[in-house]
């Protein structure tokens, strides 16, 4: 699956499931990469993202490495991983939510 599907389809989970949040870890080209996806929308900590919301948040390039399912909200004095670290396509699977 393509990696904008697949963001496409987590933002649609986490619609779904608003107490979580996944983060997403890779890298564009050599730089590493970080994107929060919290009640259907999509955010990155590591890059800047378009204010328009058909735009792809993911920059050229981006390869994406593994993910967590995170309790969401999250909490910055501790969080609670769900799931992972595994691979971003085993979070399309219901099991892992």
């Amino acid at each position: 699956m393509e990696s904008i599907a697949l963001v496409q389809e987590l933002e649609e989970r986490t619609r779904l499931n608003p107490d979580r949040v996944v983060r997403l870890h890779g890298f564009v080209l050599d730089e590493p990469f970080e994107l929060l996806i919290f009640r259907g929308f999509s955010s990155s900590t590591t890059h800047p993202t378009a204010f328009d919301p058909d735009a792809s948040v993911l920059p050229e390039d981006t390869r994406l490495e593994w993910a967590e399912l995170l309790q969401g909200p999250l909490d910055p004095a501790g969080e609670t991983r769900l799931a992972g670290p595994l691979n971003p396509q085993d979070l399309l699977t219901q099991a892992n939510w």
